[in-house]
């Protein structure tokens, strides 16, 4: 079964120094953050706060060639926690036709803002992901869950690169 999801900020782990991008379940409390490359989470952020640039970004190009083959991207779906390792799938329309391609969860992330889709996470993934996480032999990882758990609009703030 699919959650679906909302993205509910960006933030950068203090430990690691990498961004994080926090999904937020939109029927329940579920949080699930997924650690992004900082290109991967500048082309969020780009598109979180609207800003336009000269030239197509990767994802905005994404965006036009499946507008111009018209194309509708229907949901993204993170479908897998494995090694560590999110995997999402993109599912797009065309013609009746519907296709699955295989993606990075954070370019999936990104193109789904481009064009306004829903985001799915599989509740498989939700549940690995909590007991990863209570499994951990780090207590940093379920320290960090509560925290994010307890964010408010105001914490989140502008994401900053």
């Amino acid at each position: 079964m699919e959650v679906e999801m909302t993205i509910r900020g960006l933030l950068m782990d203090p430990v690691s120094n990498m961004p994080i991008v926090i999904l937020k379940d939109v029927a329940g409390e579920s949080v699930l953050p997924i650690w992004v490359g900082v290109y991967e989470a500048n082309a969020i952020a780009l598109e979180m706060e609207k800003v336009t640039t000269p030239r197509p970004m990767t994802h905005d190009l994404i965006k036009n060639v499946l507008t111009g083959l018209e194309t509708q991207v229907h949901k993204v779906v993170v479908t897998e926690l494995k090694d560590d390792t999110f995997y999402a799938v993109i599912w797009l329309e065309r013609g009746g036709e519907i296709v699955s391609v295989d993606s990075r969860p954070s370019d999936a992330l990104a193109l789904a803002l481009r064009v306004d889709c829903p985001i799915f996470v599989d509740e498989i993934v939700l549940k690995n992901s909590k007991q990863a996480a209570n499994m951990s032999d780090r207590v940093t990882a379920e320290e960090l869950r509560k925290y994010l758990e307890g964010l408010n609009d105001e914490d989140l703030g502008k994401y900053k690169m």
